[in-house]
């Protein structure tokens, strides 16, 4: 049984642990964390987008138009974007542990609700209890990754959860879509809202802190706390000082690291949530594919995506490893993935299905290049505040959610075409990386005055 590190130097065992932790081999418990964060996520994006996987058969059932289907998709970030902030504050003051188990458990329910609705009211209240539900999400997987992970291996296992966005949609939605066609629409929500429940059980039994977790030896600990790791002692000072202040937003908000970071993080959004929502129905009603030919087409751009997530974490700590700053080795994977995810825009010119899919494979891997912008948050978050910290970073990000779906809806609608949404679409990205450019400045740690 591994020896608990006894009180002294705030995170430093004592010599003699020390000396003995470094001959030690170092266990390996922050990989079993991380699987759990991969599959929570999996589930998450699987219950947010299979809305759009039944929005076909859903929209000719219910007698839903595109304009009001923008708003279905849209409806999700109302809730999720406003619950940003509560949500943070209820992370740094109860724990990642119990604010994940929670979060899992009742957007699961509502997944699996809204596979009984009959009309626009009933699916509008599941769209916006799943928002309020998952908001906790991503600031609970940045402040595991913090706590687990030394800052050089932070981007790789960012994107190692985050590529659970993209890897379960690849993955499931041929089988989703074979579901759909033999038991219906409403199968999908059924059979996902389920296998959340389930796994929120298994969350809560098996994830623990480093200090609590019986495979973390005295090594691994300090190997984590070495780099940068939350300590237990952080973590007690977090909950201590984590009274909410309106003040404390509107400090952090004046630093160029978070502002610049919450725009380009809007801009990588918008293209993942038009694949995540108007992706099917643009290759039904655009490209006018049968259901097999789209089950099988739309995993492609996904698994480019979920490549493209790893391979912008290991390129980032790669580089950060290698001696490049913190601002060359984040910086670089993200910007150079916006630049390449308008590319998008190159799909109105083009009639070929299967060079439509390639343009949206290269779009979607670059985005997923460029999801790393947790990362960044775990990198300049003040001690004590990274659950308000990544609940700000969050809704500013999930602000696409509220405004991209409603474009493209009202952009189909009075056009009946989605060239004019891949051009929005486009020009986002672009927005994106110049403000990682010119307004992010340096990456470090923010210093609040009070």
């Amino acid at each position: 049984m591994r020896q608990q590190i006894p009180s002294g130097v705030p995170g430093q065992p004592p010599a003699a642990e020390r000396t003995a932790s470094s001959t030690m081999r170092r266990s390996s418990a922050r990989y079993e964390i991380l699987a759990l964060l991969a599959v929570g996520t999996m589930i998450n994006y699987l219950d947010r987008t299979v809305l759009g996987i039944a929005a076909p058969q859903l929209t000719k059932e219910l007698g839903i138009g595109a304009a009001v289907m923008g708003i279905m998709f849209s409806a999700f970030s109302w809730t999720y974007a406003a619950s940003q902030i509560p949500g943070g504050i209820f992370l740094d003051r109860f724990g990642s542990k119990l604010t994940y188990y929670f979060a899992m458990t009742f957007w699961s329910v509502f997944t699996l609700a809204q596979g009984l609705v009959h009309g626009v009211g009933s699916l509008l209240a599941c769209r916006l209890g799943l928002g309020v539900s998952e908001s906790p999400c991503f600031p609970t997987n940045s402040r595991v990754v913090a706590t687990w992970f030394p800052q050089r291996e932070r981007a790789l296992a960012t994107g190692t959860y985050t590529v659970g966005e993209y890897i379960g949609l690849a993955c499931f939605s041929p089988l989703l879509f074979a579901l759909m066609g033999a038991y219906g629409w409403r199968s999908l929500f059924f059979v996902v809202g389920a296998a959340g429940i389930v796994f929120g059980f298994v969350w809560w039994l098996f994830y623990r802190e480093p200090h609590e977790h019986p495979r973390a030896n005295a090594a691994e600990i300090e190997y984590i706390e070495a780099g940068g790791g939350l300590t237990r002692d952080e973590r007690n000072r977090a909950r201590a000082s984590s009274s909410f202040s309106w003040s404390t937003i509107g400090e952090l908000l004046k630093h160029r690291q978070l502002t610049g970071i919450c725009l380009g993080q809007f801009a990588g959004n918008s293209t993942l949530v038009f694949f995540l929502t108007w992706f099917p129905t643009y290759l039904a009603t655009e490209r006018h594919m049968g259901w097999l030919k789209i089950g099988f087409f739309a995993i492609l751009p996904f698994i480019a995506a979920s490549i493209g997530v790893m391979f912008g974490g290991w390129l980032s700590d790669s580089l950060l490893r290698r001696g490049k700053s913190a601002n060359v080795a984040r910086k670089l994977p993200i910007i150079t993935g916006l630049l390449l995810a308008s590319t998008i825009v190159l799909a109105n010119y083009v009639k070929s299905d299967t060079v439509v899919i390639a343009i949206m494979s290269v779009a979607f891997f670059a985005q997923g290049m460029a999801a790393l912008g947790w990362t960044l948050v775990s990198d300049i978050a003040p001690e004590g505040l990274l659950g308000l910290t990544g609940g700000i970073f969050n809704f500013a990000a999930n602000l696409a959610g509220i405004v991209t779906p409603l474009v493209i809806g009202f952009i189909v609608a009075a056009t009946g075409s989605f060239v004019g949404a891949l051009v929005f679409i486009g020009v986002v990205a672009l927005i994106g990386a110049l403000s990682y450019v010119f307004v992010v400045g340096d990456i470090k740690r923010i210093s609040l005055a009070s």
